[in-house]
């Protein structure tokens, strides 16, 4: 079977300020799709694979969060699998609200909203370091030298990461273009599409991973239709 060429496209809603009413509407039809494609449960299902159950008081920090609803609704469903979390909340634009950071503390996870851009943030050396690094439909942004800095900071400053990415086939493609049917708006739809023609296949994030030299476990599978995942675990978490 062809494989789709890899294709990134300027995506609209990276470019509106997070007060447009274009955008708001765009993140809660993002919420409709994530619902559609099952993400919470791909979500839950590639953290429970990269952290097991039980553990508690875990530093998780996701990247390209968005409003942070998607992993608050893990918290709300299966937080009592990883209790007292602590999460940052971490996007370029301060779109984390108080009302959701206090949904989190009713969940019994603890989350703190960070702006900064990704790249900035891999670069740090801030001395600050997290369990696991949480990225949903947001490393397709990346490419080439840019994508590698930013798996290769998520290797240095975490013990795991876990990606849940747009699958890049002619099937999710077919699918991205139906999403009108879920009353998504334009900037949705055309967004939709742009994000599956850069999602990926196969090995494509080993192959982007930094380091092969045994240190890491590294898994890149398929989960439903249209969801393709990444999980990168430490076999000895850093002290």
């Amino acid at each position: 079977m062809t494989v789709l060429a890899r294709v990134l496209e300027p995506e609209t809603l990276d470019h509106l300020a997070a007060d447009d009413p274009a955008a708001q509407r765009a993140r809660r039809d993002l919420r409709r799709v994530n619902t559609a494609m099952g993400a919470r449960r791909i979500l839950e299902r590639t953290l429970a694979r990269a952290l097991g159950e039980g553990r508690r008081g875990l530093r998780l920090l996701e990247i390209g969060c968005g409003d942070g609803r998607l992993l608050l609704d893990v918290a709300r469903h299966r937080g009592d699998r990883w209790p007292d979390a602590h999460v940052d909340l971490l996007d370029q634009q301060p779109i984390v609200d108080a009302e959701t950071v206090a949904a989190y503390a009713a969940s019994g996870w603890h989350a703190r909203p960070l702006t900064a851009d990704v790249l900035d943030w891999a670069r740090a050396d801030d001395g600050e370091r997290w369990d696991a690094v949480v990225a949903n439909l947001f490393l397709h942004h990346f490419d080439g030298a840019r994508l590698r800095s930013l798996l290769a900071g998520c290797a240095r400053r975490a013990d795991a990461l876990v990606a849940c990415e747009p699958r890049r086939s002619r099937v999710a493609l077919a699918a991205s273009h139906l999403i009108l049917f879920l009353g998504a708006s334009a900037v949705t739809r055309h967004d939709g599409v742009v994000s599956v023609r850069a999602g990926f296949v196969g090995d494509e994030l080993t192959s982007a991973w930094p380091l092969g030299d045994g240190t890491w476990q590294l898994a890149e599978y398929e989960d439903g239709p249209f969801t393709h995942c990444f999980c990168a675990v430490r076999r000895s978490p850093a002290a």
